[in-house]
């Protein structure tokens, strides 16, 4: 046990210790050897739980203090302290057994049950037992106890499950309890059953659900790229094209997610110059460097690798990014000869080797970061926090 710990748990039972001496000699003072007895035995183990625990051995000090003290209206409280920091340790099962001896008790009054309750179910989520934990905090919320906690760890567990048709029911509860807006989460829980759709072939069905989404949420960029692709997949270009440019005004951040399904589908329809135009204008706008790598092919297709060439230069003296230098050693190897090429060919390996190794995505809730898109962060599980790293290194 850490010093932290030991500390936590030493000013904790030294007060609970000598409550309950004091306690129990109240209690069990009395002429008849009937009495007398059991107090013999609490005193004894009340000493030898200040044993263990002057001797730094907390863990034991505990288990004979726990038994010790009896659960009642000035006890429940270090009980509870006690669960929680067997559960904080990852002592999972000790938890369990502390909480569930609370609710088994008949004198708690019904708020110290429902918290009781609350933390069992806590425990049971722990350590898996999905079941036993929605069971308990379905109670709660039949009690009308801790509802806001109850339906946030219900709605916690849902996602677990990829029970996506009852995570939207409970998040909808929720936001008629305290009014807490969960529009984001509840568009990505449509977005998650429209994806069971996609998987099942039932496209009507899947893109109903996107539009579900984006009436929950008008800004879900998500809804909106998995619409561009189930229209591409029709080949209906123009549709994925109308929900391809919405993102620019949803979360630009994320316009770069957009460039190759619109380059597909420009391509589609012949209709390149309009692209090229369109491309430009979010260059300008800085949206990252994925739309100005673009706008250099579209370049180097009509007027050569020369014009390609220099308009890489121009956005390199106004914003450089460490994918625009690759770009730029691959347009000036063309022409490069003898040691020069050598030096260029060295350093296009190191660019190479920087883009591989650098973290495209970064969750700006826990700072978790990777090379995939999550919409939900596998960190924190916040949903919609995780967006394209900008700058030298990103976009």
């Amino acid at each position: 046990m850490d010093s932290q710990v030991l500390f936590f748990v030493t000013a904790l039972l030294l007060p609970v210790a000598a409550l309950s001496g004091w306690l129990y000699g109240r209690r069990e003072v009395g002429p008849s050897s009937a009495r007398r007895e059991p107090r013999e035995q609490i005193a004894t183990d009340y000493f030898k739980g200040l044993n263990y625990l002057l001797h730094d051995r907390p863990d034991k000090a505990i288990e004979v203090l726990v038994k010790v003290l009896e659960v009642d209206a000035e006890t429940v409280e270090t009980h509870l302290a006690l669960g929680n920091l067997f559960r904080r340790r990852g002592e999972v099962d000790r938890a369990i057994r502390i909480h569930q001896n609370l609710v088994a008790r008949t004198t708690l009054d019904v708020t110290q049950r429902g918290q009781a309750l609350l933390e069992l179910g806590l425990d049971y989520m722990r350590s898996g037992l999905f079941d036993r934990a929605e069971n308990l905090f379905l109670e709660l919320l039949d009690r009308g106890l801790y509802q806001p906690a109850a339906l946030r760890h219900l709605i916690d567990i849902y996602q677990q499950e990829q029970d996506w048709e009852k995570a939207l029911e409970f998040s909808t509860r929720l936001e008629a309890v305290n009014g807490e807006n969960l529009s984001v989460a509840r568009a990505h829980f449509l977005c998650e059953q429209a994806q069971q759709q996609i998987e099942l072939s039932n496209r009507n069905e899947a893109q109903e659900l996107l539009e579900r989404a984006l009436s929950a949420d008008r800004k879900c960029v998500r809804a909106s790229l998995m619409s561009a692709n189930l229209a591409m997949s029709n080949r209906e270009f123009e549709r994925a094209i109308q929900a391809l440019k919405r993102i620019e005004h949803q979360d630009v951040d994320y316009i770069g997610e957009a460039i190759v399904p619109l380059v597909k589908c420009y391509r589609a329809l012949e209709r390149m110059d309009e692209l090229k135009e369109y491309l430009e204008r979010l260059a300008g706008l800085r949206a990252g460097v994925t739309p100005l790598l673009a706008v250099a092919e579209l370049t180097e297709a009509d007027t050569g690798l020369d014009a390609a060439k220099q308009y890489i230069v121009q956005e390199l003296k106004i914003r450089p990014t460490l994918k625009g230098i690759d770009r730029l050693i691959d347009y000036t190897l063309h022409s490069a000869n003898g040691e020069s090429r050598e030096d260029l060919l060295i350093l296009k390996e190191t660019t190479v080797r920087l883009i591989a190794s650098k973290a495209l995505y970064k969750c700006e809730q826990c700072g978790f970061s990777g090379r995939s898109v999550y919409w939900n962060c596998p960190s924190c599980k916040s949903w919609n926090t995780i967006k394209p790293i900008h700058g030298i290194e990103g976009e």
